[in-house]
């Protein structure tokens, strides 16, 4: 025998991240419980499907075991993000994953090159972040400090690549000078030396840490190139590859430093300082000191500094850094505001609702960081492919310049050269790195238009996707119904209808249910305070009243209540024309009543599902909870493909199941609430309005911060311009690769010119990839 449960279980995973390890962790330790055949989790976490032998194992034994689990996930693993200094080269992220696994404790790293940052999970009882600080220092990296370093430090910090390769440059131009006028051999040789050493310093450092790493990147390849040219006399050759060197590695740091800006824009966004009033005086503090209820005062013209509840004054708020709407939305006492947003004109106090570190603006900086780190499944292959290919390179290299020689009879500084350019020409540097800044770009850039996509995978699948699912109360409509029309069915009025649904309905959070007591309130009517509530999603409610039972809900309801409702067929046919939904009330198990609630359909929902007809998608489904005629009203408004209706939430989650399973993939676009298993069910997840939502914020794989319908075809054109990018670029770095290759080994290519090729070529790929920081959706 085999029961299925859903238990309301507060899993507790390590410092409040929804980790997909942490997650199978968790599955995997709840399937070790004798007894459990299978166990799913919603994207929530904050439930648990088990599906167990009630005769091997006791319902409360396996909770019991999954709280102990999370405790035990809570006590073990630590997730700590980690910004990092001196990464100059995609190699180095490669690098330091790899030495870092290899300590004791760390459980996963993940380095994103292009955000400069690393992601690492670690048991705190084996290791510590100066553990890991420690072993970045003997690669040559380091930790970036929270604390403002010295101006000096900053200036040598920003500029000392440019400092390196403007001396070597200069040394090795005066090299070249003083060799054309005549020069003593020992002279010219002195300052091709200076060229080599200024120049060759970081790549020898990096050289150095790649072989402590035990892997070969390309500042080890560079490096060997140029000693071997000097070991065979070749010193201006070999001055020209460290200058080349290092003149495009400098050149593809600048570059990226621009992808980077882009998320410490948004770090920037939040002001470090705060006016709180403390007995009605103004005391300038810290934000990151402003404690949970707190009185802050906020200026015209400045930033607001935290998340929290207007409570005085009003004025109009620029909310496009984390909404990305254009339109300025007027605040007033009651209403929320967003740390980053802009106050444009009166004064506002605000309530503090969130301490600093967990405003919508943090957790927004933290999600795209995370997201640059998750690797797209073609970045993931180009790196596999990059492990097995250097190797390949040096051996072939190794056979050129030894044994092709000494066992063919070639001439040994000929082919001792081709092998050296061939160690730079062949190395993958453009290849490895066409991926990561292109996602790194894309993910920026969606971030400013108010769109979180939560890391390389998603931002691939979006681009492929041609089917999509969409809820309709809150996503294709504006998701606050308006009470249109009441009716009783007996001896009371209309208004003690309106007044006894709206106390039943008084503690959901249904939208309906609170349009059905905004509206009694609205009317001055007093609303009595129920007993004994009850709720079945997507059907209605009870609760009891001064002694009586009281049931409001839809017709289905209803009927699995056995209440009569024939008295309100010709009432509720009307209304279904109309497409209003009717919410009926019962006193007893019989019928009293009924309310009629209307929504709005999104002005912007159908030139934004024409977006995304003329963008390929070829089927469009709407998902509601509402009866036939009213979701058949909107889906001949929006001109859907489909409809489904009277749907549960599980139900959601079969038609969504069934589309991944009819077309390969699927998009489900909804609330992230109340949808999250239909949203984790899809391909991709795509969550409206999610800003200020955490729960939003963490289920879906994208995350619209507003409400804008638009954003969806904008976000799916993105998608596709950063995979088209992509594809350019792995096509752009295979064909230089080739063409220099077959170059050097049938005809020979000068050394220094293998260099500019190289690194030529990795230069176009990042300037190809940051083009998606300037893209503009089409109109």
């Amino acid at each position: 025998m085999v029961e299925i449960k859903v238990l309301d279980v507060p899993v507790i995973l390590p410092n409040g991240y929804e980790c997909e390890r942490c997650v199978n962790r968790l599955r995997g330790s709840l399937l070790e419980v004798y007894g459990v055949k299978s166990v799913k989790l919603d994207p929530s976490l904050a439930k648990l499907t088990l599906e167990y032998d009630p005769n091997l194992v006791t319902l409360e034994a396996v909770e019991r075991r999954a709280r102990e689990i999370g405790v035990e996930l809570e006590e073990k693993i630590v997730h700590h993000t980690m910004p990092l200094a001196g990464m100059d080269c995609p190699d180095c992220a490669v690098k330091i994953e790899r030495a870092v696994t290899n300590l004791p404790g760390v459980l996963s790293v993940q380095v994103s090159f292009p955000a400069s940052r690393m992601l690492i999970e670690y048991d705190p009882n084996l290791t510590s972040p100066s553990e890991v600080a420690r072993r970045l220092r003997a690669l040559g990296y380091a930790a970036a400090e929270a604390e403002k370093p010295k101006e000096v430090s900053i200036f040598w910090q920003k500029n000392k690549l440019w400092i390196s390769t403007a001396a070597s440059g200069a040394a090795l131009a005066a090299g070249l000078v003083a060799s054309h006028l005549g020069a003593s051999e020992t002279a010219v040789r002195f300052c091709l030396a200076f060229s080599i050493v200024v120049g060759a310093y970081y790549m020898a450092r990096s050289a150095v840490a790649s072989l402590v790493a035990a892997t070969f990147d390309t500042n080890f390849l560079m490096l060997l190139a140029a000693v071997g040219a000097v070991a065979i006399g070749q010193w201006t050759e070999g001055a020209m590859v460290v200058f080349l060197f290092s003149l495009g590695n400098t050149l593809e740091v600048y570059t990226t430093n621009r992808t980077r800006d882009s998320i410490r824009s948004l770090m920037r966004l939040s002001p470090e300082t705060a006016l709180v009033l403390k007995n009605g005086t103004e005391v300038q503090v810290s934000a990151s000191q402003v404690a949970v209820g707190d009185i802050v005062l906020v200026k015209p013209g400045a930033r607001i500094p935290v998340d929290g509840k207007v409570t005085n004054g009003s004025s109009v708020v620029d909310q496009s850094p984390i909404t990305g709407e254009s339109v300025p939305a007027e605040k007033g006492p009651g209403d929320e505001v967003f740390a980053g947003s802009i106050n444009l004109s009166g004064a506002l106090q605000v309530e503090v609702q969130k301490p600093a570190g967990e405003t919508t603006l943090a957790r927004i900086i933290h999600l795209v960081e995370e997201a640059q780190a998750k690797k797209a499944p073609v970045q993931r292959f180009t790196e596999r492919f990059g492990r097995i290919y250097t190797p390949a390179v040096i051996s072939t290299a190794v056979f050129l310049g030894v044994v092709v020689p000494f066992a063919f009879g070639g001439s040994f500084e000929v082919w001792f050269t081709r092998s050296l350019t061939l160690l730079v020409v062949a190395c993958p540097c453009a290849l490895v790195i066409s991926t990561p800044v292109a996602v790194a770009a894309a993910i920026a850039r969606a971030a400013r238009m108010g769109v979180l996509v939560k890391g390389g995978a998603v931002l691939e699948h979006l681009a492929v996707l041609r089917v999509a699912a969409f809820d309709k109360t809150g996503t294709l409509t504006l998701g606050r119904p308006s009470v249109a029309d009441v009716v009783s069915f007996g001896e009371l009025s209309d208004l003690e209808v309106l007044r006894l649904a709206a106390s039943v309905e008084r503690l959901s959070e249904h939208p309906i249910a609170e349009a059905v007591v905004s509206a009694a309130k609205a009317r001055g009517l007093k609303l009595e305070e129920p007993s004994r509530f009850r709720v079945q999603p997507g059907r209605g409610a009870m609760a009891e009243i001064n002694g009586t039972n009281f049931l409001v809900g839809s017709r289905r309801y209803m009927e699995e209540q056995l209440v009569d409702v024939s008295p309100a067929d010709s009432v509720l046919k009307r209304w279904q024309s109309a497409g209003w939904t009717a919410a009926l009330v019962a006193s007893d198990n019989r019928l009293i009543g009924a309310v009629a609630v209307s929504d709005t359909v999104r002005p912007e929902a159908k030139p934004a599902l024409n977006a995304l007809k003329d963008a390929g998608f070829h089927r469009m489904v709407m998902l509601t909870g509402d009866e036939d005629e009213v979701a058949a009203s909107v889906a001949r408004e929006l001109g859907l493909d489909e409809y489904r209706s009277r749907l549960l939430p599980e139900q959601k989650v079969d038609v969504v199941n069934s589309l991944v399973k009819q077309h390969g993939r699927a998009l489900m676009v909804g609330d992230g609430v109340n949808d999250a298993p239909a949203l984790a069910a899809a391909t991709v997840g795509m969550a409206m309005g999610a800003v200020g939502t955490d729960a939003a914020l963490e289920t879906a794989d994208v995350a619209l911060m507003s409400d804008d319908l638009m954003r969806i075809p904008q976000v799916v054109q993105l998608s596709r311009q950063a995979l088209k990018i992509i594809k350019q670029n792995i096509a752009f770095s295979f064909t230089v690769v080739i063409f220099l290759v077959v170059t050097t080994l049938v005809s020979g290519l000068r050394l220094s010119l293998g260099v500019l090729g190289h690194e030529g070529s990795a230069l176009l790929v990042i300037l190809n990839g940051m083009r998606l920081l300037n893209w503009t959706p089409r109109s």
